[in-house]
């Protein structure tokens, strides 16, 4: 088994985004995400630095905006609408989760489709299933990057996708059947599971579910790729985080495998990353 490193793999992209913010810049064009936050949290804010983090580390200008948990879902749109129409803004991404008061969709789908870094706007989606996407989901775009790094032609491959989220299965399953995979999409009312994932050149696992996926529901050789991060306690009261697939017994029969961590995770921050600059050149192109 040849293990993925998705560490690696972002690395040599965050570089390739580094030089193309620097030449946005040399035609002074800058590269901004705003990220808005409602009802801040000790894990969110966290997560909101790592943000910044890396975007610093390549070049993009972030922005943090932080509201009461209190907002309304008519104020927050109203915050949305101006970053729209706001010319220095060329990514916007909305935290979640967002308090339950709140219309978490229908925020997400308010961003403009062309400054939507995550992918999440219906508009964007759809141009995914047409086969013209404009920005797709980050952790869909890692997923598919990951497995096109392990040079396995996707071409008539069988694909099984185990599970149905909006933001991972079902975007992936899309991104596969564009590259001429023949996909099958699992859920939790899929009858007898290993049948379908036993046939699978290549297998996705994204459903939260500490090593769900042992050895006898791999086929030999098969490129696996696991977007599941899960907290796990251990016998002696220790955490540890794991995947939806049992990495020790998995890693005998496959041959690619993604860790946990260091696999897909990584990936996933690249590509939002990658998302914000295609914005900001897509911008770019409107303007002149």
């Amino acid at each position: 088994m040849t293990p993925i490193n998705g560490t690696a793999l972002s690395d040599a992209i965050r570089k390739d985004i580094a030089r193309r913010v620097k030449e946005l810049e040399y035609q002074r064009k800058k590269v901004r995400l705003t990220a808005l936050m409602v009802g801040a949290s000790p894990a969110g804010e966290l997560y909101a630095q790592r943000q910044a983090d890396a975007c610093k580390a390549v070049g993009i200008e972030y922005t943090l905006i932080t509201l009461s948990g209190q907002s309304s879902n008519d104020s927050v749109m109203t915050i949305l609408g101006a970053l729209n129409r706001d010319p220095q803004v060329s990514g916007i991404m909305l935290h979640l989760p967002v308090p339950e008061h709140l219309d978490a969709p229908r925020l997400q789908y308010a961003i403009d489709p062309i400054k939507d870094v995550e992918g999440v706007n219906p508009a964007n989606i759809g141009y995914v299933v047409y086969g013209r996407p404009l920005v797709a989901p980050c952790t869909a775009l890692a997923a598919l990057e990951l497995i096109k790094s392990t040079g396995v032609n996707l071409e008539g491959a069988n694909a099984t996708v185990v599970g149905a989220s909006e933001i991972a299965g079902k975007p992936i399953s899309l991104l596969l059947t564009q590259h001429n995979a023949t996909v099958t999409l699992c859920h939790k009312y899929t009858r007898d599971l290993p049948a379908h994932t036993r046939n699978a050149d290549i297998l996705i696992v994204s459903v939260g579910k500490a090593n769900l996926i042992t050895a006898d529901y791999v086929k030999p050789g098969a490129v696996v790729i696991d977007v599941g991060i899960n907290r796990v306690t251990l016998p002696d009261g220790t955490k540890k985080t794991t995947g939806d697939v049992d990495f020790e017994s998995v890693s005998k029969v496959a041959g690619y495998l993604t860790p946990v961590p260091g696999g897909v995770g990584p990936m996933t921050v690249a590509m939002l990353l990658r998302n914000t600059l295609h914005c900001a050149e897509l911008i770019a192109k409107q303007g002149n």
